[in-house]
């Protein structure tokens, strides 16, 4: 799916759940097309033709009824796992809310809106509010910055002191110095032993070089234009500049800027200086740029280091930033290793996602065969839907003997737009009486909206419950044969 045609989905999904008021009206009926009618009259011993069945009584949704559909909902355009996570919430998204506002209007309280951003990632996490942030400042806009910013102060999780030394920095930005300073004070009284401390201390001391006057990125960025000119021109001299600009007391910012100039080389000495950033700068941000940057130069040397960086740390973020490094250099051969041997759960979990994106379809089937975890299965199941590699999650979904991972399988090809998919699920139905399974396959056909499947099982149905779930999905299809099924069970 191309950037353009994910974001015009998106806003097609994601409008049904923002409201703008209390209430949500139902969405209106297309006009009809005038019918033209050539049929031969009946003679009078005929029938005549039904009427239409009356429409049902609405149903009034409350904020007690409506379910949970509110969520920061940022997506970055450069992360293909992102890419695939925001279309399986936003197929989730469109049917949940078609079927319920076709059953009736909602008048509950105002609902909480959906947030759309274009530079953060899936998600309201720390780690995506943190991006989103970074993002805003990279493109100089600090007042949007700060709202987040000032979010991640207020939750005091992992992020708030980076959090408070991005504040200073853009408070400093917008000319208000002596609030980037009290900012500062605070930053080092809560986090006293923070990395962020030493860079912190350095913008301090820029600040209060200023004299008063605000700071402003002209300096910055003829730094900047003159190290990427020299890096062209003369990479030999402009490296050992970098090197000494990373281990001096310029603001984060214009690091981060000149680690991205030296990867720009190419050259052993660059892949060295990002390496050794990589393995060991103090500053958590930068030592993500270098790995990031390391994915990206790519190659045998620049995989080792990674790799070496990885089993060298223990900080699950670092690990977790690397395994997508990996996937940018089409690393496939280390993710696998790391989804096989890797002892913790939820980095199995993360490397298998990366495969996913590589659409690694076979190797992904091998590794479900042999996870013990309930979990990473599931992420499995649902890389296997990324990975585009959908014929393998039939077999799955008729043998699994662990009904949560069934109906996982299940959801999953409810999903994807397979056209034999319906076949799979209707067999499944028929063999398997649990229940929750056959829920799970209902609400797989009313994904594909299939109307037929659903009218040939209700018609053998005899459970009312499932049956009733199967005839309010019909109600919602604007099909013909969805149609005459209502007429027929008026009768």
């Amino acid at each position: 799916m191309t950037n353009t045609r994910l974001f015009i989905a998106l806003a097609f999904t994601c409008a049904p759940v923002l409201p703008a008021a209390a209430q949500i009206p139902a969405p209106p009926r297309a006009p009809s097309p005038p019918r033209v009618d050539v049929r031969i009259p009946p003679e009078p011993s005929q029938a005549p033709e039904l009427p239409e069945p009356p429409a049902p009584p609405p149903v009034i949704w409350t904020d007690a009824t409506w379910p949970d559909l509110s969520f920061d909902f940022d997506f970055d355009y450069a992360e293909l796992p992102d890419f695939a996570e925001l279309a399986r919430i936003s197929t989730d998204i469109k049917i949940a809310t078609q079927d319920l506002l076709a059953q009736g209007p909602y008048k509950g309280p105002p609902l909480p809106p959906v947030r759309i951003g274009p530079f953060g990632k899936v998600g309201g996490s720390p780690d995506a509010l943190y991006d989103q942030a970074r993002g805003y400042i990279d493109r100089d806009q600090y007042d949007r910055a700060l709202e987040v910013l000032d979010r991640l102060v207020g939750d005091g999780g992992l992020r708030a002191d980076a959090a408070m030394y991005w504040k200073a920095y853009s408070l400093s930005k917008i000319a208000r110095r002596s609030d980037a300073l009290t900012t500062i004070a605070d930053m080092q009284k809560r986090y006293a032993n923070s990395p962020w401390i030493r860079d912190a201390r350095f913008l301090e001391a820029e600040l209060r070089q200023a004299s008063g006057q605000a700071v402003t990125s002209d300096d910055e960025d003829i730094k900047l234009l003159a190290l990427s000119g020299l890096m062209r021109s003369d990479s030999e001299t402009a490296l050992p500049m970098i090197e000494k600009l990373l281990s001096g007391n310029d603001n984060l910012r214009v690091k981060d800027r000149a680690l991205f100039v030296a990867s720009q080389s190419r050259t052993p000495k660059g892949r060295e200086l990002i390496t050794n950033v990589a393995k060991g700068s103090t500053n958590p941000d930068l030592k993500m740029s270098a790995i990031k940057y390391l994915g990206r130069m790519s190659g045998p040397e620049s995989l080792q280091a990674l790799d070496e960086v990885y089993r060298g740390t223990s900080d699950q973020s670092v690990k977790r930033t690397i395994l997508r490094s990996f996937m940018e250099a089409r690393a496939k051969d280390r993710l696998l290793s790391v989804a096989k041997s890797e002892t913790n759960a939820e980095l199995r979990g993360e490397a298998v996602q990366q495969l996913g994106a590589m659409r690694a379809g076979a190797e992904l089937e091998e590794l479900y065969r042999n996870e013990s975890s309930v979990e990473v299965k599931k992420r499995i199941l649902q890389a296997l839907f990324v990975a585009n590699a959908t014929d393998k999650l039939g077999p799955i979904a008729r043998t699994e003997k662990d009904p949560e991972l069934r109906r996982t399988a299940i959801h999953q090809l409810g999903i994807s737009n397979r056209s034999d998919a319906a076949e799979t699920l209707v067999a499944i139905y028929n063999s398997d009486a649990s229940l929750e399974t056959r829920k799970a396959v209902i609400e797989a056909l009313g994904m594909h909206r299939n109307a037929t499947a659903l009218i040939n099982l209700a018609r053998a149905e005899k459970n009312t419950e499932l049956k009733t779930d199967m005839v309010r999905r019909l109600s919602t299809m604007r099909s013909q044969e969805a149609r005459d099924y209502m007429l027929e069970l008026l009768k």
